[in-house]
C-alpha cells in the first residue's frame, strides 16, 4: 500500500497530462488570429473549423484506443506515450509552413490529449483511498485549467502588438509557432517524470488474472452488458454535457466571443486571461466543495447556474449589450463550470463503473466526450453565423436545463463511498 506522501506524488505526475491536455487544446486560441492570416485562410469558414477540430479528432482516436491498450500493456506505458506525443506535436505544430502538416500535427497532439484525458483521471481514482479519491481526481482538473492559464499567459505574452505593422509581421510569421515550440519544455519533463510512477494496482490484479478473465474485463461486448446499461448511459450523458454545455467555445473562439462585445484583439488577450484567472480560483474551490458538497449537488449547481447564465448573455447579445458587463457574464460561467462540471465530471467517470470494464468504459466515455467536444468546435462558427451570439447561447441554455432534469433523477452520489460499493450500488 501506497503512503499517503506517495500517492501525492503519483498524482500529480500523473496529472501533468492534464496540464498538457489544458495547454495543447486552449493555446490554438490565442494563436488562431495569425497563423489563420499566415495559413490565408481568414475568409474561409470551414478551413477554420478545420483547423480548430483537427486535434479533438485526434482526441478521438486516442481515447478510442486508450481504454483496452491500457487494460493490454497498462496504465503507466500509455501515460507515457501520450507525453511522447505532446512532445512531437508540439514541435512539429510550429515547425511546419504548409496547412496539411500543421494539422498532422494538431492531430497527434489531439491523440496524446485523447490518452491522456482517458487514463490519468482513471489511474488516480485507482491509486487512491476513498477520503481523497475526489480531491485526487479534481487535481487532475486543477491541472488542466493550469494548462490553460499557462497557453493563455504565454499568448499574452508572446503576441505583440497589433496596432504597429511590425509587430503584427511578426505575430503572423513567428508568435503563433512559439505559441505552440512552449510546450515542449512541460512536455518533456511530463515524459521524464512519468518513469517513476509505479503502475496502477487495478492493473495488477487484472494482469494476475488468468487470460480468458482479462479478455472478458476489458471487452466491448461485456461492457454493452444490460446489467451496466443504467451506468454507462449516465456515463454517456454526463460526458457529452460537459462539451454541449458550451463553455469550452470560449476558450476556443475567445476572439468571436470578445470582438462581438465590442472588444478589439488586444482586449480580448486581456480578458482571456482574466478568465483564466477565474477558471483557476474556481477550480481550487472545486477542490474543497467535491468532498464537503458532493458530487451530484455540484453537478445540478452547474448545469442550473450556466443555464440561467447563458440565457442572460444570450439577451444581452441579443439587446447589443457590449463592455466589460458582458466580460462579468463570461467570467461567471467559467466559475461556474470550474467548480462543478469541469471536475466533477471526470470524477464521477473515473468512480462510477466498475472495475472489471473501468478501462474500456472509461474510454468509450471519453470518446463520447471528444466526440462532444468535436460537434460543439466544428459547429459554433457556422452556428453563430446563422443565430448570430445571442442564439447560439440561447441554444446553450436549453442543452443545460435538460441536463439539469436528467441528472436531478439520474446522478448518483459517489463521495465518501469505496469504488467497491458504488459497483455493488450501480450495478
Amino acid at each position: 500500500m501506497f503512503t499517503k506522501s506517495f500517492i501525492y506524488f503519483i498524482c500529480l505526475v500523473s496529472a501533468m497530462g492534464g496540464l498538457l491536455f489544458g495547454y495543447d487544446w486552449v493555446v490554438i486560441g490565442g494563436a488562431k488570429p495569425f497563423y489563420e492570416l499566415y495559413f490565408g485562410i481568414t475568409d474561409s469558414p470551414l478551413m477554420q473549423g478545420v483547423a480548430m477540430t483537427t486535434a479533438l479528432i485526434g482526441c478521438l482516436v486516442g481515447a478510442m484506443v486508450a481504454g483496452g491498450a491500457a487494460d493490454r500493456y497498462g496504465r503507466k506505458p500509455l501515460l507515457m506515450l501520450s507525453a511522447v506525443l505532446f512532445t512531437i506535436s508540439a514541435i512539429a505544430t510550429g515547425l511546419f509552413n504548409d496547412f496539411t502538416m500543421f494539422n498532422i500535427a494538431r492531430f497527434i497532439g489531439g491523440v496524446g490529449i485523447g490518452v491522456a484525458s482517458a487514463l490519468a483521471p482513471m489511474y488516480i481514482a485507482e491509486v487512491s483511498p476513498s477520503d481523497i479519491r475526489g480531491r485526487m481526481v479534481s487535481l487532475n482538473q486543477m491541472t488542466i485549467v493550469l494548462g490553460i492559464l499557462s497557453a493563455q499567459v504565454v499568448n499574452m505574452l508572446l503576441a505583440r502588438d497589433t496596432t504597429v505593422a511590425e509587430s503584427q509581421a511578426w505575430n503572423v510569421e513567428w508568435g503563433w509557432r512559439w505559441m505552440f515550440w512552449a510546450e515542449t519544455l512541460p512536455a518533456a519533463l511530463f515524459l521524464v517524470m512519468s518513469f517513476f510512477i509505479p503502475e496502477s494496482p487495478v492493473f495488477q490484479q487484472l494482469k494476475a488474472s488468468s487470460k480468458t478473465e482479462r479478455k472478458e474485463k476489458t471487452g466491448l461486448r461485456e461492457l454493452f452488458k444490460k446489467k451496466y446499461g443504467r451506468v454507462l448511459l449516465l456515463g454517456l450523458v454526463i460526458a457529452v454535457f460537459q462539451q454541449w454545455c458550451g463553455t469550452n467555445v470560449i476558450f476556443n473562439y475567445a476572439q468571436e466571443i470578445f470582438v462581438a462585445a465590442g472588444f478589439d484583439v488586444d482586449g480580448m488577450f486581456i480578458n482571456i486571461v482574466i478568465t483564466g484567472i477565474a477558471n483557476v480560483v474556481f477550480t481550487f474551490v472545486a477542490l474543497y466543495t467535491i468532498e464537503k458538497w458532493g458530487r451530484r449537488t455540484l453537478m445540478l449547481i452547474g448545469a442550473g447556474g450556466l443555464g440561467l447564465i447563458y440565457l442572460t448573455l444570450g439577451t444581452c447579445y441579443f439587446v447589443g449589450i457590449e463592455g466589460f458587463g458582458m466580460v462579468a457574464l463570461v467570467v461567471a460561467a467559467i466559475s461556474v463550470y470550474a467548480m462543478t462540471l469541469g471536475p466533477v465530471t471526470w470524477t464521477l467517470l473515473a468512480e462510477i463503473f466498475p472495475h472489471r470494464v473501468r478501462g474500456i468504459a472509461m474510454a468509450t466515455c471519453t470518446f463520447a466526450l471528444w466526440v462532444g467536444c468535436c460537434t460543439l468546435t466544428f459547429s459554433f462558427p457556422s452556428m453563430n453565423a446563422a443565430l448570430g451570439s445571442s442564439g447560439t447561447f440561447w441554444i446553450y441554455s436549453a442543452i443545460c436545463c435538460c441536463a439539469f432534469i436528467y441528472l436531478l433523477r439520474n446522478c448518483p452520489e459517489t463521495k465518501g463511498k469505496s469504488l467497491e460499493e458504488l459497483e455493488k450500488e450501480l450495478t
